[in-house]
């Protein structure tokens, strides 16, 4: 007899919490939330001993997200070990755009991605979407995501916006409080 086919397993992928654009000139919408539910995010993928991913956008030389800059490193509130997480660096909005996240959920088994972190319209809603296109299941975390105002629409404008969007054909919305790493 066979055995059944195993479930594909859950990971957490946050993006881009970085002191530069969590504690720069604007801070994130909400940034306490934020940072409070990616902390239970972690702890939860951590309790299940899902995979976590952290992807760091590097801008260019000089720039003040340059690799190695104080802007460019993870929150350490985070508590993030790049020995026991996949710590990754990318230059697009996509997190799979010139990286190995695809090959290493795939050689993981995952195929269920939360997707947490900065900056909503951006990196979020480009990741979301490539992962969907990928044929994962990507859970956006509803309440785990931000931006900053911008000249034509507040942060709060934006978040919500782009989970109505998203909610559907590119992800599934749920709370942080509400989310499960142990499929």
């Amino acid at each position: 007899m066979q055995a059944a086919p195993s479930s594909p397993s859950s990971a957490l992928l946050i993006v881009d919490m970085q002191q530069g654009l969590f504690n720069g000139a604007e801070r994130p919408h909400e940034a306490e939330r934020l940072l409070a539910n990616v902390q239970l995010l972690i702890g939860k993928a951590r309790a299940a001993g899902a995979p976590i991913f952290a992807a760091r956008h590097t801008g260019p030389d000089g720039s003040p997200i340059a690799a190695g800059s104080a802007a460019w490193q993870l929150l350490a509130a985070l508590d993030l070990d790049p020995a026991r997480d996949k710590v990754f660096d990318k230059r697009r909005p996509s997190c799979f755009h010139g990286t190995e996240l695809a090959r290493r959920l795939a050689e993981a088994g995952v195929g269920e991605l939360h997707v947490a972190g900065l900056k909503t319209q951006y990196c979020i809603d480009t990741t979301c979407r490539a992962a969907a296109d990928l044929g994962l299941k990507v859970v956006l975390v509803a309440d785990a995501h931000s931006c900053m105002d911008t000249p034509a629409l507040p942060a709060g404008a934006i978040i919500a916006h782009h989970n109505a969007t998203l909610d559907g054909p590119f992800a599934t919305l749920r709370a942080a409080a509400d989310c499960d790493f142990s499929s």
